[in-house]
């Protein structure tokens, strides 16, 4: 994977940022935002499932869509619990130097 393909993500995670302190009601991510977290956690199990069911029948372009998804589902959560990638990441490391 080339740093400059999953540059994006974090670039994403500022876009949705932004769209929330600045909110434009015809923005889909103002509007699942205003729906509340239940409704952004639906959408990420949505995701989730849609993920899991491309990976056992799908072909991989089903499955990058569904990943996609998935991920900018991920980042509003986050954002609607005032968390970050970073945060995310920093567990992540934290449990493997415990493991190593």
């Amino acid at each position: 994977m080339k740093n400059k393909d999953i540059t994006f993500i974090s670039e994403l995670e500022d876009i949705i940022h932004e769209r929330l302190n600045n909110p434009d009601n015809k923005s889909y991510t103002v509007q699942l935002a205003k729906a509340g977290t239940k409704r952004i956690a639906q959408k990420l199990g949505e995701e989730g499932i849609e993920l899991a069911l491309s990976a056992a029948a799908g072909s991989q372009n089903e499955v990058v869509d569904e990943a996609a998804d998935l991920m900018y589902h991920l980042l509003v959560l986050l954002a609607d619990q005032h968390l970050t990638l970073s945060d995310v990441s920093i567990r992540l490391k934290n449990r493997h130097l415990k493991q190593g």
